[in-house]
């Protein structure tokens, strides 16, 4: 593992702007009273076939890469978003903790060596582990800086290769951002670390962040759909927009936030085709615990209150299809019971 310092010249700040991505931007609003929330888009470029679910603690689950895969029981239950219904990609535990899933092309993954002592996970359960293990940012930070397993890439059921970086955040407004590069887990750990989008990797959208910080965000904006355009976006207007103990408020400023944020649903570029349409968008209160739900197809948002779950061991998996719904409020009760979904198998 290392940790990644800045710095990048002028010139490759410049060339970072043409860079193509894959969708996704991810926010985080630390406001006054512990009015926190993080938001985020998921853009890709087909139906992903998005459910809801909610796992009770207890379950005892494997990382779904081989025989030798990390084994754990989950501590905390959960709300998540699907995708496939083969991989948790973002969602929320009991203890306010939330994950956030983003495509980063950049990913390589490691290649391990005979004997090496750690066991595999795959991409797809990646997320799950750290909701189901974690009730803090700085507890996942410390437990998983030792490396107990490394994560492996795998294809997705439309072809792509499943290729992604990890955002967590917690009720205190910590933050951490987990990748994979050349082999190597880095870790970005603070409460300054509020934005993310997809390419390049975290430590290149700093120094974007940086470069753009000097212009000024009330002078010029860029404003095209790639990725270190949102970042630069998403950085200037989640530290503008009023900081308010006001939950409604508050909710309102980050929801905007990441729709400036979003791509307009058929949007593409023909030249660069990892820019994708956004298919649905996300908001975590993590005082309130509370996970909210907007789809791009769907008239209203919907929420789910954690208080109103029963995420006692032995509680049945409950399950929200999307599709075709159209909800509106708080939608616990729309919940059904269901076996829960199997994570893509990925191969050491």
């Amino acid at each position: 593992m290392r940790i990644e310092s800045l710095g990048l010249s002028f010139f490759a700040v410049l060339l970072l702007l043409t860079v193509p991505a894959f969708g996704c931007t991810r926010v985080t609003y630390v406001g006054p009273e512990d009015t926190i929330i993080t938001g985020r888009t998921m853009d890709w470029g087909s139906d992903i076939g998005s459910n809801l679910w909610i796992f009770p603690r207890g379950m005892e689950r494997d990382g779904a890469a081989g025989p030798d895969s990390v084994e754990w029981s989950s501590l905390y239950g959960s709300v998540v978003a699907s995708a496939f219904d083969a991989a948790t990609v973002d969602g929320i535990n009991e203890k306010g903790l939330v994950v956030n899933l983003l495509y980063l092309v950049e990913s390589q993954y490691p290649k391990p060596k005979k004997g090496d002592p750690r066991a595999p996970i795959s991409i797809a359960a990646w997320a799950q582990y750290v909701l189901d293990r974690f009730a803090t940012v700085k507890e996942a930070v410390e437990a998983l800086s030792s490396e107990p397993f490394y994560v492996v890439s795998t294809m997705t059921p439309d072809g792509h290769a499943g290729n992604g970086h990890l955002a967590i955040s917690d009720p205190s407004g910590d933050s951490a951002i987990f990748e994979y590069l050349e082999g190597k887990l880095v870790i970005h750990h603070g409460g300054e670390y509020q934005v993310m989008t997809n390419s390049p990797s975290f430590d290149k959208q700093l120094a974007l962040c940086a470069y753009w910080q000097e212009i000024g965000g009330l002078t010029m904006l860029p404003g095209t759909n790639r990725a270190s355009d949102r970042f630069v976006r998403a950085a200037f207007y989640i530290d503008a927009i009023p900081k308010t103990s006001d939950i409604r408020t508050a909710l309102a400023g980050v929801l905007g936030v990441i729709r400036n944020a979003s791509v307009p649903l058929g949007i593409s570029t023909p030249d660069k085709p990892n820019i994708s349409s956004t298919l649905w968008r996300t908001l975590a209160d993590h005082k309130n615990r509370r996970y909210y739900f907007d789809g791009v197809l769907s008239p209203s948002l919907f929420w789910v209150d954690l208080d109103k779950l029963d995420l006692a061991e032995g509680a049945p998996v409950l399950h929200l299809p999307l599709k075709d719904v159209a909800l509106g409020g708080e939608a616990s009760g729309n919940f059904e019971t269901s076996t829960p979904f199997e994570f893509l198998e990925a191969q050491p």
